[in-house]
């Protein structure tokens, strides 16, 4: 299979992206793997490191609806849900949209609200579709949550559920940028740039509104060898057995390496994935489905440390 869309697509997307993002280009990779694959994307990283402002351009840019729910300890389901309300006029009941009812929906601070309004993405996330007083309401086949955490703060967080965290397709890592990236961050602002003020980039949307389907289509039917196969599920199964895990990744875990390994090899320009590629994206889909062993933790392991251990000790298919 050949790819038709992708390639233009991404140079197109990359091009306007960087029109505001400076540096940050694995993330940037890894948060498009998601979209190509369909899936969601935990984003962890200290405040100020663009996390708001790449997620507004990305959906400007694939001319998609964006919503963004600030989370906090009073936020109910139905803010995020929406609400039937009576209409006094008509004598019925009417469904007030809320912000779930979306394209790309940034959820900010996902760990500073209760589990029971954590819960109420749940069912959008993995169905894409929202129940309201026992009605299913479908949502947009573009609907994907890219969900904001601070990995330094933890007073007044709660915890996301194991049964939440899974459903994430991906955790992404933000860093600080690099010194000279952070030089340009700084003279951008010198010389006028404003993130508050989009419009004045010229940031130009795909021109095929269907574009992004296009891609997703292309993403789906990519051949993966045998040996490429295996390579991910010996992957997987090898998390079950590692001596400093204390429970390892599920077959989801193994499906959704599979998937982004496609995706990340159309970002490339592949209509193949390699080893490389489930190598390159095994610690962004592994890290949040694993869970260390206090001994271990105590000693100073780190789930990514974990997992590139792994890596080293699975036979990479030739």
């Amino acid at each position: 299979m050949t790819l038709q869309y992708t390639p233009n697509t991404i140079a197109h997307v990359l091009n306007e992206l960087r029109k505001t993002i400076v540096g940050q280009d694995e993330v940037i990779e890894q948060v498009l793997v998601a979209i190509l694959a369909e899936g969601h994307a935990l984003l962890e990283g200290v405040p100020g490191t663009a996390k708001t402002l790449m997620v507004k351009t990305l959906a400007e840019i694939i001319g998609a609806r964006f919503s963004r729910i600030q989370f906090t300890p009073d936020l109910m389901p139905s803010d995020i849900t929406g609400t039937n309300v009576f209409n006094m006029q008509s004598s019925e009941f009417t469904l007030r949209h809320g912000p779930i009812f979306t394209d790309i929906l940034l959820a900010d601070e996902i760990n500073r609200t209760p589990p029971k309004t954590q819960a109420a993405l749940l069912e959008a996330m993995e169905e894409r579709q929202t129940t309201i007083d026992g009605d299913r309401y479908q949502l947009s086949p573009l609907f994907t949550v890219l969900a904001t955490e601070n990995p330094i703060e933890y007073e007044g967080t709660y915890p996301l559920p194991e049964a939440q965290l899974d459903r994430f397709l991906l955790k992404i890592i933000i860093d600080y940028p690099q010194e000279t990236d952070e030089r340009e961050i700084v003279a951008r602002w010198d010389a006028g740039f404003n993130s508050h003020h989009l419009e004045r980039l010229d940031i130009r949307p795909l021109e095929d509104a269907a574009a992004i389907s296009h891609c997703r289509h292309e993403v789906r039917n990519m051949r993966m060898e045998p040996g490429v196969q295996k390579y991910i599920v010996d992957i997987v199964r090898r998390t079950r057995s590692h001596p400093t895990i204390l429970y390892g990744a599920s077959p989801r875990a193994s499906i959704a390496l599979l998937l982004c390994s496609k995706a990340l090899a159309a970002i490339r320009g592949r209509d193949f994935p390699t080893p490389d590629d489930v190598r390159d994206i095994a610690r962004p889909v592994l890290r949040h489905r694993l869970a260390l062993r206090a001994e271990a933790e105590l000693e100073g392991a780190t789930t990514d440390a974990v997992i590139s251990d792994i890596l080293k000790t699975i036979e990479v298919p030739r």
